[in-house]
C-alpha cells in the first residue's frame, strides 16, 4: 500500500521512520491539533498514532464504510 507521507503527517514527522510516527503523539497527523489529542486522550485514552490506528471505534467505523462500498457494488 502506498500512502503520501507528506498528505497525512505534519512536516517534522513526514521524514521520521514509521517505528517513530507510530509512537508520536496524535497532533503528528495533519489536522489534527494538540488540544485535538488532549480530547482524543481524555475520551479514549489514546496518546500515540498507533492508538488512534488501533482504537476500537476507528475500526468499527473503518469496517462498516468498507461494507458499505460492497453494498453499493
Amino acid at each position: 500500500m502506498a500512502i503520501d507521507l507528506d498528505k497525512v503527517l505534519d512536516k517534522a514527522w513526514a521524514d521520521k521512520p514509521l517505528a517513530e510516527v507510530l509512537a508520536a503523539p496524535v497532533a503528528a497527523l495533519k489536522g489534527v491539533s494538540d488540544e485535538d489529542g488532549k480530547l482524543l486522550h481524555q475520551a479514549f485514552g489514546v496518546k500515540t498514532v498507533a492508538d488512534f490506528g488501533q482504537l476500537k471505534y476507528v475500526r468499527w467505523a473503518q469496517a462498516l464504510v468498507a461494507l458499505n462500498q460492497t453494498v453499493k457494488a
